[in-house]
This record gives C-alpha cells, structure tokens and sequence, in this order.
C-alpha cells in the first residue's frame, strides 16, 4: 500500500486472516483501485473487470488464514488479477468456438433440409413436365434419362433411327426447359406481386 508501511500491511493481513471484516474492506478499498483498472487492461469490458474484482476478493476472503505467508501482497494480486482475465478470457473464447461451431453445424442442417425440399420440388415439377410430353417423347426420354440408354439402344428398341431419337429427345428437352422457366416466371411473378 502506497502510503502504509510494509508492518502496517503484514498487521492488516494478520487481521484479515483472523476474520476481521473492517480491515479486509480497508484492503478492498484500496486494491480495488488497481485491480480494476488492470482487469479493465485486461479483458476491455467494464462487465468482465467488475466480475473478476469481486472473484478476487472472494478468493482472498475465502482464503485469508494464507494471508500472513504472503510477503508481497501487491504483486500477489496482481498476479491474481492477471490468471483469473486469462481465464476468463480464455473460457469466453471456448465458448465462442463452441457457439460458432454449434452455429455451423445448425445451419448446415438447415441447408441439408433446403437442398432436399428444393430437390424435391424440382423432381415433382420435372415429373410434371415429362407427363405433358407426347407418348413418344416422353417414352424416349424415360429411356435415355432414367433407365441411362444411349440413343442407339433407344433406336434399337423402339426399332427407329438414332435420328428420330435424337429429334424426340431435342423436343422433349426443349420442352422441359420452356416449362422450368415458365414456373420460374410464374415463382417470380407470385413473389414480386403477393
């Protein structure tokens, strides 16, 4: 303490450890001008330097029958003061991680959710689209599209010519594509004007 002697401070903590609350407030007093301000230093917020003042001086009143051993009772609390931000900080920056990593994962599940129902829309309008197509086209894309036949297994089959299936196929292809944006049209018109 600045204007107390060295004897006047190993007295007080003699008192302290003895359970004597006036002068622990004295001690209170006059550290928390220093302690404050460095945990402000420390971790920037007024909120976390206030939390780590009041924990110190509960660990020092929690333990005060250790108060006498203590020669330097200054650099004592500031190292204190300096392990405890640490921790703060460091327990603050875990559970950062963890809220980000949690953030993450969660919004990979909503993305996973959205890719399946945007597939799933896109699959039933893509069914839509193939049962408007001519009985033809739509048995020549079935078999090019979803059984995976080259043109000239189609045209095998069916007994035409790879030309035909490839016309049919162009066609019906066209067609699809006319129809997705005849939805994205009507999807975007709904949305502008709703």
């Amino acid at each position: 303490m600045q204007n107390r002697s060295i004897d006047t401070e190993r007295m007080l903590l003699h008192l302290i450890a003895t359970g004597d609350q006036k002068s622990f407030t004295m001690l209170f007093e006059h550290y928390s001008k220093t302690v404050y301000p460095f945990a402000l230093k420390l971790t920037r917020s007024e909120e976390l330097a206030e939390e780590i003042l009041q924990e110190i001086f509960l660990k020092i009143w929690i333990n005060r029958q250790n108060l006498p051993e203590i020669e330097n009772f200054g650099a004592y609390v500031n190292r204190m003061t300096r392990n405890y931000a640490y921790n703060v900080l460091r327990r603050i920056a875990h559970e950062n991680l963890i809220a980000f990593e949690l953030s993450k994962q969660m919004t990979e599940e909503v993305n996973d959710t959205e890719d399946a129902v945007i597939y799933r829309d896109l699959e039933h309008s893509l069914n839509q689209a193939i049962s408007c197509l001519t009985p033809q086209q739509k048995l020549i894309y079935t078999l090019c599209h979803q059984e995976g036949l080259k043109y000239s297994e189609v045209a095998g089959r069916l007994n035409i010519s790879s030309s035909t299936v490839h016309t049919h196929m162009k066609l019906a292809l066209k067609f699809i594509r006319t129809y997705f944006v005849q939805i994205n049209t009507l999807i975007l018109f709904y949305l502008l004007f709703k």
